[in-house]
């Protein structure tokens, strides 16, 4: 008996991984967060299946059921929301897991930057604007923020900034890149990537909360913030030049 941890990616069933799909059409037990998981994905699962909504349920109640799995020698789907890598609540469950002796696997799932860059049609790395991705957030009920990982240290570097779980704080979020990034900078909020009532919303840094005034969002959206997200003018890699020299294409030099 195994419980199979997989990230259900950021909301179509299609964007799920083979593996993932493979996974949950084979094992007799799927737990699922039903508040953040398409329901469309449980159609994968064995007709038969015992299905468990984990959303009502606590840490101690989702326990319960691998040990419920575990005695009964029954394999367990577990589908968390985009990828299992960042902002999961994996961890405490797998040290759980850990401490009885029930054996897991991880399946990594797309995570929610990389759908929400592919619905707006950007990279987010730019030669020689910005090369690096930040994932952060703010402190909040769930965890605190560890003390040096201030929002103002990751923006003083100019990188790319995917800010999950904050959309609620986002005038806050505003006023403390401002001095860093500029009133031009632009912004993206993501919202629900890949479900059907998916919402985008660009704007620059100065007018991003009007506007979102008219319409509000109050939850599951990533706020993207950098200059990649809408340069036009920047000096393309050399990866592709004629001359440059890599393994796999060598010049006549």
């Amino acid at each position: 008996m195994t419980v199979h941890f997989i990230g259900a990616g950021p909301g179509a069933a299609d964007l799920i991984t083979v593996r993932g799909q493979r996974l949950l059409a084979r094992c007799p037990v799927c737990l699922y967060a039903g508040s953040t998981v398409a329901e469309e994905l449980l159609d994968y699962c064995l007709p038969d299946a015992r299905r468990v909504n984990t959303a009502p349920l606590d840490l101690e109640a989702i326990e319960a059921e691998y040990v419920r799995a575990f005695e009964a020698g029954e394999e367990v789907a577990r589908l968390h929301s985009g990828d299992l890598s960042v902002y999961s609540a994996v961890a405490e469950q797998l040290r759980r897991l850990d401490a009885r002796g029930i054996p897991w696997t991880l399946t990594p799932g797309v995570p929610a930057f990389s759908a929400a860059a592919a619905a707006l049609g950007r990279e987010l790395t730019v030669p020689e604007v910005s090369q690096s991705v930040v994932l952060t957030r703010l402190s909040g009920r769930a965890s605190k923020m560890p003390g040096a990982e201030r929002l103002e240290h990751f923006a003083a570097s100019g990188a790319t900034l995917a800010i999950h779980l904050a959309i609620q704080r986002l005038s806050e979020i505003v006023e403390r890149l401002l001095p860093f990034y500029g009133a031009a900078c632009p912004v993206a909020v993501a919202y629900r990537v890949s479900w059907p009532d998916e919402r985008l919303v660009t704007a620059r840094l100065e007018s991003v909360v009007a506007a979102l005034a008219a319409e509000p969002i109050e939850r599951s959206a990533l706020i993207l913030v950098g200059p990649a997200l809408a340069v036009r003018e920047f000096r393309d890699s050399a990866l592709y030049e004629a001359g440059y020299c890599r393994r796999f294409r060598h010049t006549d030099d």
